[in-house]
């Protein structure tokens, strides 16, 4: 078995997000259509004797203590198989915090991934899906390396069909941050105590993602994230720039999970850099810009 291995940590967009309501557990439920991207994280893997796990990153602001969604993984993997070696993980940050584009999840994820593959592959995707479920919430996800459906508190994956996959598969974007955080857990105790009307039904979500899987109708016109209004109440800038976006280039755009990334959806008309340009001016030089592809 290989000693050293280097995992891909992608980060995602969430196209179509649904969030339905509080659960007795104090999670959300939701419905969503994620899409990992051609864009993240690396992750570079080595064994160390069994038990021992250290963290080292390229990013000061990461944490290296055991809140880091990485270790926690890892102590999950050794517990659940016994002749895990230990590892020390270094990653290379690409995707920034405090986004809504699951860097820390995605992490956790490629930590198990080559865990199990230094270990000879002793779990199966079902298995890794279950610890995956245990290390955080949208975690399973990235497990599939295609568009999926996630329910509950994001711990189920479903597939996507392949004519709804085709839909996105390789679509250009842009993906741009401001140089502020959003707290995941601010932004759901938002809907919960400041804006629940913002909740979707179980029947309206169900009706919005048929539109998804079963309609013809482009990307486009379908995107939709009930967690943009307690975002865009507090943060006024996300709006201000969508609306000009919208205005100025006639984009599709909107936030992805709980922010405070926003993404643009790219045709092949449209001027890569001279959008960039104009979110770099109405946001400052400190603004995280990548163009990107749906993988």
């Amino acid at each position: 078995m290989p000693s050293i291995t280097t995992v891909f940590a992608p980060a995602k967009i969430n196209l179509f997000l649904s969030v339905t309501g509080r659960r007795a557990d104090g999670f959300h439920n939701l419905v969503s259509i994620v899409a990992p991207l051609r864009f993240g994280d690396e992750l570079q893997i080595e064994t160390r004797p069994a038990g021992l796990y250290s963290l080292s990153c390229d990013n000061a602001d990461v944490p290296l203590d055991e809140t880091n969604l990485i270790l926690r993984a890892a102590h999950l993997f050794s517990s659940a198989v016994r002749t895990a070696p230990g590892a020390h993980f270094q990653l290379k940050k690409r995707i920034p915090m405090g986004a809504g584009l699951g860097g820390g999840s995605s992490d956790g994820t490629a930590a198990l991934i080559g865990l199990n593959r230094l270990s000879g592959e002793p779990l199966n995707l079902a298995s890794l899906g279950e610890l995956a479920a245990q290390v955080g919430s949208d975690c399973a996800l990235f497990l599939h390396r295609n568009a999926c459906v996630m329910r509950g508190r994001g711990e189920h994956i479903e597939p996507l069909e392949e004519g709804s996959l085709k839909r996105l598969r390789g679509r250009r974007l842009l993906v741009f941050k401001p140089d502020i955080g959003i707290n995941t857990a601010w932004a759901y105790r938002q809907l919960a105590d400041g804006a629940p009307q913002t909740y979707l039904t179980a029947d309206e979500t169900e009706a919005r993602l048929a539109d998804w899987v079963q309609s013809d109708r482009p990307a486009e016109s379908l995107l939709f994230n009930n967690m943009e209004p307690p975002a865009f109440s507090k943060f006024l800038a996300l709006p201000t720039l969508l609306d000009a976006l919208r205005e100025r280039f006639g984009l599709a755009v909107g936030m992805s999970g709980s922010g405070s990334a926003c993404f643009a959806l790219l045709s092949d008309r449209d001027n890569g850099a001279e959008i960039e340009a104009f979110v770099r001016d109405a946001w400052g030089p400190q603004t995280f810009l990548v163009q990107t592809e749906t993988a």
